[in-house]
């Protein structure tokens, strides 16, 4: 089995490729049912991953741990777990569809 939620985002902040992130600026709640909450914050392009939920991020993703588990392994299309009610996003479509490029393709 892959890495576990908690080591995905221990590690983020270091795997971030900064050539994909320059000049994105937005914040991301993460609430993992039964793994945690995190708050990653990119500042153009310098990542930063927070214990705990942070207020006024500008997009909250939910999800088990189950779900996130297989998108970080690349073994569930994120779009298609939101489009299957498997994945829940409150806030910025827009700032949500650029987390593509802190996930592995």
């Amino acid at each position: 089995m892959g890495q576990t939620t908690q080591e995905f985002f221990e590690g983020l902040a270091a795997k971030a490729d900064t050539s994909q992130t320059a000049g994105m600026n937005n914040s991301y709640a993460f609430d993992i049912e039964g793994a945690g909450q995190w708050t990653v914050k990119v500042t153009d392009g310098a990542v930063v991953v927070e214990d705990g939920l942070a207020d006024g991020t500008d997009c909250t993703i939910s999800t088990s741990r189950e779900v996130f588990d297989k998108i970080i392994a690349g073994e569930q299309n994120p779009t298609s777990a939101y489009m299957t009610g498997k994945l829940k996003l409150k806030g910025d479509m827009g700032a949500a569809m650029k987390l593509q490029k802190l996930f592995p393709s």
